[in-house]
């Protein structure tokens, strides 16, 4: 049988002998990634710390207001009603719409962005914004981004119930369409995890990134439609058709739609067929492809 290298005279190992040294007593490079099935079965195995951790930090998100967990409602409504001011009053961005169709169509627009727009901001400090959990414990580092996307699909089904109540208030009663909120929803979560995958990535490497991108979160806003039907906009705008395909096509837009064609009676426009298959197509390529990507980097996440 081969013995182990024997160190030198000065107890070092001989030149190219540390890997052999290493593997002939066991040990491992500390935080080296895992196979990807391994990987996700350590997720699985940590299921129960991710929605604990995700609980908690909702809880503790408004600990210290006054209004507490009521912030989470209060403060899409002001900007719905701040929105509602500008676009649907002034600006003239209804699309035709009276308020009984606008103002729950506003408000739907809102909360489903900020679902997606919460997750991607609280995803870019996953990593660098908890270092410190990073360094002390050993555990797949996924379940951080994870667990805060899933906070915000928690904060979002709180917030419904005020969006239920908008509806009811304004004459669009429960039909079968509304069933149609659990699937949107969950192929809008597995498309918020994702990008809150990338986001926590690209912010682990770059923190400076979080400064930067409300900005290009706002633009997204603005070319997706929350605050008026984006296709009457660009046909009023005399936009290029392949704009106007690539605008209504990207995502936030798309799970926008879904929602408030399930909920609102009566919009002016039918839902185009393939919008299910766009929502779907979204869900997998940047849900799946995020977890892949965070996956890769696994051992540079804590260190430097």
């Amino acid at each position: 049988m081969s013995q182990p290298p024997v160190p030198d005279s000065e107890g070092l190992p001989p030149p190219g002998g540390l890997a052999e040294l290493a593997v002939a007593h066991g040990l491992t490079v500390s935080g080296a990634r895992v196979g990807l099935g391994a990987y996700i079965s350590q997720m699985w195995g940590r299921r129960y710390f991710i929605l604990a951790f995700s609980q908690a930090k909702l809880t503790a998100q408004y600990s210290q207001a006054k209004l507490g967990q009521l912030w989470q409602v209060v403060t899409p409504l002001l900007n719905a009603a701040v929105y509602f001011f500008i676009f649907g009053w002034l600006l003239g961005g209804r699309g035709g719409m009276e308020n009984e169709q606008y103002i729950p169509f506003l408000v739907t627009g809102v909360f489903v962005f900020a679902f997606t727009q919460n997750s991607a901001m609280a995803g870019v400090r996953a990593i660098s914004g908890n270092l410190g959990l990073v360094r002390a414990l050993h555990f797949p580092r996924a379940s951080l981004p994870i667990s805060f996307s899933l906070q915000q699909l928690q904060q979002l089904l709180f917030s419904m119930i005020v969006l239920v109540v908008v509806l009811l208030g304004f004459g669009h009663f429960p039909g079968f369409a509304w069933l149609l909120v659990v699937p949107c929803l969950a192929l809008q979560f597995v498309f918020n995890t994702g990008l809150a995958l990338i986001m926590a990535r690209m912010g682990a490497k770059t923190p400076d990134l979080a400064q930067l991108l409300p900005f290009v979160l706002r633009t997204w806003m603005y070319a997706s439609g929350v605050m008026y039907p984006l296709e009457h906009m660009l046909q009023k705008a005399g936009a290029h058709s392949w704009v106007s395909d690539v605008l209504l096509a990207n995502p936030a837009a798309v799970y926008m739609d879904l929602m408030r064609f399930a909920l609102i009676d009566g919009l002016p426009e039918a839902l185009p067929t393939h919008v299910w298959a766009l929502a779907l197509g979204w869900a997998v390529l940047v849900g799946g492809g995020g977890f892949v990507y965070f996956w890769k980097a696994e051992e540079q996440y804590g260190r430097g």
